[in-house]
């Protein structure tokens, strides 16, 4: 194939979509993503049915391909996603090439959403769900034990929801979003309302805070919420979104796809470590002072929950965000004096800034949520990113996040033991 398109007998052949498909290892349809992303260019030929594409620019794409599904970045061995959807730049982060922050100013959870799978804006677009669907979800996640926790509900819930979902192989983008729509809703309409009275309406960052919360939500509070959702979306290749593009590229289905991020989501280091700096901050009001919660923070060897990030050098963008808000909010203001008492005693040690694991602390200590709220809200906003990153995942070549292990046990061949 490759002498032929290359030949100086056929120095402009066009393949038509089918043999693209081919070439790259795609199906049709993602010839055509990879067109509306720009990767690719299309010509319909007079008189012909279908679009063509330049045998030299789709062999070109094809390598492209094959060397980052390799998975070396080419300079630290890490590896390395292509991606348009977040990147984290000097204590800031874009969505799209819009600084995130910002759009979580200025839109609400199910906008910005929108906007990382879509690249479009749709003003006021909420998300609910078939009854049906949450219905099911909902006797799913009864049944589990009264101390299950809540990404363990949130897993059960997706599980359940593609139970009733016959279409949820359909790897199409219009079906895709048409799930990624249904299951958000369907997620937070599974978890256990706190309050007797509760909407299932509304935008989403109402009907979660009825979820999480027992006491009467104010605006500032419910803003400070739907804000949160929307700094969380997405933090580009987080540790439970590459376990999302990895079920993706298997071509599992977003159901499961999500599924796999809940499962990485519930490590201690990565969606859980709110939990902890909420019980940190619970300890500063009690005691008083954040003097003695850190010291022994530090004399059981511990690292002090809600400061520091690893790709901030500064402050985390997404807890100055939140932090501005809160000041806003009633009740809050013990809650940010322990939080700027703990950044101000560790400061003594080292210069650590607040991360959003403390914000959220904050939020949810405030507000009269239990520990867990944190991870609730970081699994509900979290799973849209994974979405966008599925989506993206679904146009590439199946089964590339597939690296090589390198074998470093006994020289083969060894005898049969006995």
């Amino acid at each position: 194939m490759r002498d032929q398109e290359t030949a100086p007998g056929h120095p402009e052949r066009r393949l038509s979509t089918k043999e693209t498909a081919e070439l790259l290892g795609v199906k049709p349809e993602t010839v055509y993503a990879y067109v509306s992303r720009g990767q690719l260019g299309s010509r319909r030929e007079p008189g012909g049915r279908g679009s063509t594409f330049d045998a030299k620019e789709v062999e070109a794409l094809a390598r492209r391909n094959r060397r980052e599904s390799s998975g070396s970045s080419g300079s630290g061995g890490e590896l390395s996603v292509r991606t348009r959807i977040t990147l984290i730049e000097k204590d800031r982060y874009f969505f799209r090439g819009v600084d995130a922050t910002e759009l979580a100013a200025r839109h609400s959870y199910e906008e910005i959403a929108e906007w990382l799978w879509t690249g479009e804006m749709r003003p006021e677009i909420t998300f609910t769900a078939p009854r049906a669907t949450v219905a099911v979800a909902r006797r799913a996640v009864d049944a589990l034990p009264e101390h299950t926790g809540p990404t363990d509900r949130l897993r059960v819930a997706a599980i359940a929801a593609a139970t009733a979902d016959p279409l949820r192989f359909d790897l199409s983008e219009d079906a895709v979003l048409g799930t990624a729509r249904t299951l958000i809703p369907t997620l937070v309409a599974a978890l256990p309302p706190v309050r007797r009275t509760h909407r299932d309406e509304g935008p989403l960052a109402h009907r979660l805070w009825a979820r999480l919360s027992g006491q009467e939500a104010d605006e500032a509070s419910l803003r400070a919420l739907d804000t949160a959702l929307g700094l969380l979306v997405d933090h580009d290749l987080a540790a439970s979104t590459l376990a999302v593009r990895v079920a993706a590229s298997a071509r599992a289905h977003a159901y499961a796809a999500v599924s796999s991020g809940l499962g990485v989501l519930e490590g201690p280091l990565h969606g859980a470590a709110s939990g902890l700096a909420h019980r940190m901050l619970l300890d500063v009001l009690d005691q008083g002072s954040a003097a003695p919660v850190v010291a022994d923070e530090l004399r059981a060897g511990r690292r002090i929950p809600g400061l520091g990030h690893r790709l901030y050098p500064g402050e985390d963008p997404r807890a100055r965000a939140l932090f501005a808000l809160l000041k806003d909010v009633p009740g809050a203001g013990p809650a940010l004096a322990a939080a700027r008492d703990i950044v101000a005693t560790t400061a003594r040690h080292t210069p650590l800034h607040a991360n959003v694991d403390l914000a959220l602390a904050v939020l949810t200590v405030s507000s009269g949520m239990p520990s867990t709220a944190g991870e609730t809200i970081f699994a509900v906003a979290r799973t849209a990113g994974w979405i966008a990153h599925a989506l993206e995942e679904y146009g590439e070549r199946p089964l590339r996040m597939r690296p090589s292990g390198h074998y470093v046990g006994e020289k083969p061949p060894q005898p049969l033991p006995e």
